[in-house]
């Protein structure tokens, strides 16, 4: 595993794909975070509370929102996650498409950071959550898909005629890899009477009588639907922050005991109010957080305060000093090898891009138009239109192929499709030719 190049308990203020970009790989053992939803609305903070001023703009338009650079990388790295964001835009339109390529850039790098036995949790409600779970699999893959945790909270306002009460929200589990951390008896919960009566009452199996034993005194594990009350924000509720999205510090707790040990290294890219790096120190975990809100920083240090885990001087050794919680608006400086959200597959042998400012994909269309005219490098055939060729590598990324112009070729859909992340062009030539395809 790369060492860890960032320092326990820091709040990185800023936007969280330059820090996430910055983490070393397989550096962190549990991301648990609770994005924005895609609610098309905007949420405010208490006027009176802690988190007075916090506020922030959950909508997304393509223009505006969306980097050149991003959809490039997906394109050309990650074509599975192009086609949901695609897919989205076509079935959901192009908010919504906006709103997964936002949050894919940055999924793409939680999974580059995460160690091979690390999980990650994200929270999510009803707005964007088919598309969330059909991204993630894209990233992660569909056997890497833990649980679907739904949070059930009966006790918020809210009532309707017109349809079933909305009072869950979701959050969806993956691992890294088929390795996982699950602390199964850390989050046991009581069994009822009834069933603790029902377990204990002899049964009759192949002619033998059993009796349940001990196993009911510790409780079971909980099943997939989690009912815990929402939070109360008001004065007199000492964990009420006032942040228009604070979760409950018992269900991320729930989730920081299960899937990861002492010490280990907890990550919220969306700390919001620090409900994660709070649960994490309070369970003896290390911890990085990151928001874009100038009040992040001084959330962490009330709440660590608040919460009797620190003191504005420390307290002899037993409590923590504030001035051991770190701020940085600088991302880690890598110590890897400096890549950021590699391809699932990584390249065979990594080849090194020649030097100098890189073409969007848009200027490479437009430069090998020039050269070459609208004709399908593939079987020669030529158009009258140039959104009938697409742009593609000439050696696979899966085989060492770069993405300079220099390895870029342009050809028809049905070429590209044949072609793949496989064959190189020589090779989808030969295909060509012994299909009868070629002009």
């Amino acid at each position: 595993m790369t060492q860890p190049n960032f320092a326990n308990r820091t709040l990185y203020h800023g936007d969280n794909l330059k820090f996430l970009r910055g983490i070393n790989s397989g550096t962190v053992h549990l991301i648990a975070t609770d994005p924005p939803f895609n609610k098309n609305k905007d949420f405010h903070a208490t006027p009176d509370s802690l988190a007075a001023g916090a506020r922030f703009a959950d909508r997304w338009k393509w223009d505006v929102d969306v980097h050149p650079e991003w959809v490039d990388a997906i394109q050309d790295d990650w074509p599975g996650v192009w086609q949901v964001i695609e897919a989205a835009r076509t079935a959901s339109g192009g908010d919504m498409a906006a709103f997964l390529c936002w949050l894919g850039v940055r999924l793409l790098e939680m999974h580059l950071i995460l160690r091979d036995d690390g999980s990650l949790y994200l929270h999510i409600d009803h707005t964007a959550h088919a598309w969330t779970k059909t991204l993630m699999d894209a990233i992660f893959g569909t056997k890497q898909f833990r649980n679907e945790i739904v949070w059930f909270y009966d006790d918020a306002p809210g009532r309707s005629n017109r349809y079933f009460p909305r009072k869950h929200d979701t959050i969806l589990w993956y691992s890294k890899s088929h390795k996982w951390t699950f602390n199964a008896d850390t989050v046991r919960i009581p069994i009822k009477a009834a069933s603790v009566k029902r377990y204990q009452t002899a049964r009759v199996i192949g002619g033998r009588s059993y009796v349940g034993g001990s196993s009911a005194d510790k409780g079971k594990v909980p099943e997939d639907v989690w009912p815990m009350p929402v939070l109360k924000k008001n004065k007199t509720n000492k964990e009420s922050t006032g942040y228009p999205t604070q979760k409950p510090l018992a269900l991320y707790e729930r989730i920081i005991k299960a899937s990861s040990n002492a010490g280990d290294v907890v990550l919220d890219p969306f700390a919001g109010c620090a409900t994660t790096p709070i649960a994490a120190e309070r369970l003896g975990r290390q911890w990085i957080g990151m928001d874009i809100w100038e009040g992040a920083f001084q959330i962490v240090l009330d709440r660590l305060q608040s919460e009797g885990l620190a003191t504005p001087g420390g307290d002899s050794g037993r409590l923590l000093s504030i001035g051991d919680v770190h701020y940085s608006t600088a991302p880690p400086i890598r110590s890897d090898d400096n890549e950021v959200a590699s391809p699932a597959l990584r390249v065979k042998s990594r080849r090194m891009e020649p030097p100098g400012p890189r073409m969007t994909r848009d200027e490479m269309k437009s430069y090998l138009i020039e050269e070459n005219g609208c004709r399908c490098e593939g079987c020669y055939r030529v158009f009258d239109d140039a959104r009938y060729l697409e742009l593609d590598h000439n050696t696979p990324r899966s085989d060492g192929g770069i993405n300079h112009i220099s390895n870029r070729i342009l050809l028809c859909g049905p070429c590209n499709r044949v072609k793949s992340n496989k064959l190189t062009l020589s090779g989808l030539r030969e295909r060509n030719e012994h299909m009868g395809w070629m002009v």
